[in-house]
């Protein structure tokens, strides 16, 4: 049932995301072009997809951590099976440990999780998107109170890394503050 939130907020942002997009194209090509109509509208709306995206971004970052408690669960399920009947241990291919490493196990069947995996994970691809939005939003603003196009431009950058090492650094917290604080039962 994790999974399935996870991708279905993710699903459900894009869709926003996407949504939105398609109607700014719309009243751009409608209003001629990027004038002030077309900011006006474009002020209307990013901000909604941001908070969107932020909500979904945090969301995840909770969700990943509550699958990681069932991953932990079913660990120490495996752990008392082995406890009861010793002989099934070579039948299990997940770990029965609910510590960090044995949680890894379970997870990709690896004792280490590679960047890659870490990179490809919805929460990441969210913050990015969220970043991405927030630096089109800071364009649009600079745009709105007559910035020129290299202002615009440095300043959208600008707010789009900082946004994600905002996001970044609050989910990494979060994920640190959980790790912290847990202590297993069963370790390898």
């Amino acid at each position: 049932m994790t999974w399935n939130e996870i991708f279905s907020r993710t699903g459900t942002y894009l869709t926003v995301l996407s949504a939105a997009v398609i109607a700014l194209s719309l009243v751009a090509n409608a209003t001629g072009g990027f004038g002030q109509d077309f900011r006006t509208f474009a002020l209307l709306v990013l901000p909604v997809v941001l908070l969107v995206g932020v909500g979904t971004y945090f969301r995840l970052i909770e969700a990943d951590i509550e699958d990681a408690w069932l991953v932990i669960g079913m660990n120490r399920l495996r752990h008392a099976y082995i406890e009861l009947a010793p002989e099934l241990d070579p039948y299990f291919v997940a770990s029965h440990h609910d510590d960090e490493s044995g949680m890894l196990q379970t997870y990709s069947f690896r004792s280490r999780v590679g960047l890659t995996h870490w990179l490809s994970g919805s929460p990441v691809i969210v913050g990015i998107i969220d970043a991405v939005v927030t630096g089109v939003l800071t364009a649009v603003v600079c745009q709105a109170v007559g910035a020129g196009a290299v202002l615009r431009t440095i300043a959208g950058v600008l707010a789009a890394l900082a946004a994600a090492v905002l996001l970044g650094t609050m989910g990494y917290r979060k994920v640190r503050q959980v790790r912290r604080d847990y202590r297993p039962r069963f370790p390898s």
